[in-house]
């Protein structure tokens, strides 16, 4: 679709929300977060169509808009999502039955707009890369590529600087950052307020005593005040004697999980037997839990002797291990495409993210433990996961052999990290295990395999049992077909290392995922086998930004909130482009080519492969453009062989330098480092 019709199509949905907004007084639930996420958008498309008006010509549409064309797409998916959960958010449902589904709904921020402040900077660079090699006069073009090449400087990276020069720009002002900060806790406050409103005037018999029973259940789950001896939850009579309470059907092979229709909508019960009372406090916890990419409990009742519990949760359509199954199919071809792929991982990843700054860990993480729905907004595949099977869920144990055919028929260890395998076999089958932050990486490592592959991890091998443990234990990995794009599969790796502590955090795997995915919108020829690379291991990347900014690699914190995102992004853009051009730099000045060739092309390198065809037709590729823009080659000066220099060498002419060679000589002389790119892992010497 040409870029002007998708940038047509998203002023549409600007124009659709601006009406539903006209009625913003009948969101009866998280109106708050709903009137910003409206706000943020208007401004997204305001400030989309500012930068194209200053940067873009009209008249060039067919022929050099090539590259916002997927941006813009990228979009334009996002505004229809959020179009599509402000709808939602207008619908006339039972109050009882929305608020119980809403009360603590975090969807606005942390989905939606976590999604659109991911992909406003990718549309802007897309713009500005455009704006490069707009219009026909050579000094407008040279002027512009200086102001582009000196806005990606080494004192933005500052977050402070950044948001005061592109806080606006990148939705990220501070009057938006408060708003996003404050809008949840004000939708909260809103409800509570309504609530107490209906008991005022429950005398009058306007509330029911099952309304009664339901509004104090929501007050005690939004009063965080509670003591940890004020565990409570209400008697399963309010579920279980509502007039509208059924159970539909049994969900997969246990009795635990059910349909149920309950308040007019469709549930997913968990009904658990037993001594409940020990595991009560841990629910209540649970019931605190709050995020679009966890499976967390609405509300949870029990029985007068304690001796069941019924939860509440979203009803999600399936497990990820099974559907991966059914799409493979007998033919076991890959399951998604490559941004579908990364856009799932990234779900699973924040999920985590966001349970061990909590200090939960999983340490059950499988595709059996990831429950998936389709968005329904678009026809490319695109799924919403949650992460499910922490908290509770890990407490009640089941007999071996379920467990073992939970994972439909894969035996769980293959999950395991190494060091977990080593403490069960000393601990044999009774004994507890200790789960950490890295043994989840290592967990979500072989997911990213099944993902991206389709495959589950040692399917093919022929060692089974304590056999295959051992193996695991020694260092055995599944291995990627040759095709599997390198940038993924190393991350991948990474996870999966033997060695714990050499396991990025998911916070750092948040910030890899979101540059992989912003390089996959920038180049949508990924599919090909000739397709573009990254110009620098994003591993580096993250390495020299966790030098400059420590705190960002500790999952176990508070996750930032996502008004960070544009500027996490940008500060990866800088170290690109800090790395890219050092490498570059250093490999000219070994191999004697740090001048200008008499024929005016880019050396080719190791880590600079030839131009596939591929990229000779997408000039629009921006880490292409960085290579063949960023540096003006004097055609008409031959460079010879000088006196006393060594055979093979050449000297560059002095004076022959052009204003944006001196403006990126002396950005990148600032603070240069040497980039020992055989290894993978950045040493200490390689500060930015």
């Amino acid at each position: 679709m040409p870029a002007l019709e998708e940038f047509r199509q998203i002023g549409e949905v600007i124009g659709s929300l601006k009406a539903l907004m006209v009625f913003q007084d009948d969101i009866q639930i998280n109106q708050k977060q709903c009137c910003l996420l409206v706000d943020m958008l208007k401004c997204a498309y305001k400030t989309i169509a500012e930068t194209m008006k200053q940067n873009l010509r009209f008249e060039e549409k067919n022929i050099k808009w090539k590259i916002i064309e997927n941006p813009l797409k990228e979009l334009l998916r996002v505004f229809k999502e959020a179009e599509q959960y402000i709808k939602q958010s207008l619908e006339m449902k039972d109050f009882w039955a929305k608020a119980i589904v809403l009360y603590k709904n975090t969807d606005s921020v942390e989905f939606h707009i976590h999604n659109l402040l991911c992909c406003v900077p990718i549309v802007i660079e897309a713009i500005e890369i455009a704006g490069e090699i707009s219009g026909s006069d050579h000094d407008e073009i040279q002027k512009k590529r200086f102001i582009y090449s000196m806005k990606y400087q080494k004192e933005c990276k500052d977050p402070r600087i950044f948001q005061w020069k592109f806080g606006k720009q990148y939705l990220v002002s501070e009057k938006f950052c408060e708003r996003v900060s404050l809008v949840w806790n004000e939708d909260k406050w809103m409800l509570q307020n309504k609530i107490h409103g209906k008991k005022k005037n429950s005398g009058s018999g306007t509330l029911t005593k099952h309304e009664l029973r339901l509004a104090d259940l929501l007050l005690r789950n939004l009063n965080e005040t509670e003591t940890e001896n004020d565990h409570k939850l209400l008697p399963s009579s309010v579920l279980v004697n509502s007039k509208d309470y059924q159970i539909r059907r049994r969900l997969g092979s246990g009795s635990q999980y059910k349909e149920i229709q309950w308040l007019g909508e469709t549930f997913c019960l968990r009904h658990l037997f037993g001594d409940i009372k020990p595991l009560i406090p841990e629910i209540t916890q649970e019931l605190s839990l709050s995020h679009p990419n966890i499976m967390h409990i609405s509300c949870g009742f029990t029985d007068e002797e304690k001796r069941e519990c019924f939860l509440i949760m979203e009803l999600m359509n399936k497990d990820l291990s099974s559907y991966i199954k059914e799409i493979c199919g007998p033919r076991k071809r890959v399951p998604f495409s490559l941004p579908v792929a990364i856009d799932l991982l990234l779900q699973i990843a924040r999920g985590m993210e966001y349970l061990h700054s909590k200090k939960v860990y999983h340490g059950e993480l499988s595709p059996s433990n990831i429950l998936v729905k389709a968005r329904n907004i678009t026809t490319e595949g695109y799924l919403h996961a949650k992460v499910c099977g922490f908290g509770s869920s890990c407490s009640i144990k089941l007999p071996q052999k379920a467990h073992v055919s939970q994972n439909n028929g894969t035996l769980p260890f293959i999950w395991f990290a190494p060091e977990v395998l080593a403490e069960q076999e000393q601990s044999g089958d009774g004994g507890s295990i200790k789960y950490t932050e890295k043994s989840d990486v290592y967990s979500f490592g072989m997911i990213c395999f099944e993902v991206l592959t389709g495959k589950v991890p040692f399917e093919d091998s022929h060692l089974q049992g304590d056999k295959m443990s051992r193996n695991i234990r020694a260092g055995e990995r599944p291995l990627f077909p040759f095709h599997s794009p390198k940038y993924v599969t190393s991350l991948t790796k990474k996870c999966w290392h033997t060695d714990p502590y050499q396991r990025p955090s998911f916070s750092s795997i948040c910030r890899v995922l979101r540059y992989i995915k912003r390089f996959l919108v920038m180049n949508p020829e990924h599919g090909q086998q000739d397709s573009p690379l990254p110009p620098v291991d994003y591993a580096e990347i993250e390495a020299a930004i966790l030098r400059s900014f420590p705190f960002l690699g500790n999952s176990e914190s508070d996750p930032l909130p996502v008004t960070q995102i544009p500027f996490q992004m940008f500060a990866y853009r800088v170290t690109e482009k800090e790395k890219s051009s050092t490498s570059h730099r250093d490999i000219n000045s070994e191999s004697g080519s740090d001048g200008a060739s008499a024929c005016g092309d880019d050396p080719v390198t190791a880590d600079d492969p030839l131009p596939s065809p591929t990229e000779k037709k997408n000039i629009a590729s921006p880490e292409i453009l960085s290579r063949r823009l960023s540096i003006k080659k004097p055609a008409d000066i031959k460079v010879g062989k000088q006196p006393g220099t060594p055979r093979g060498r050449s000297v560059r002419p002095p004076q022959i330098r052009t204003v944006r060679q001196n403006s990126e000589s002396q950005l990148m002389m600032m603070n240069s480092p040497r980039t020992r790119r055989s290894s993978g892992h950045a040493s200490d010497s390689e500060l930015p």
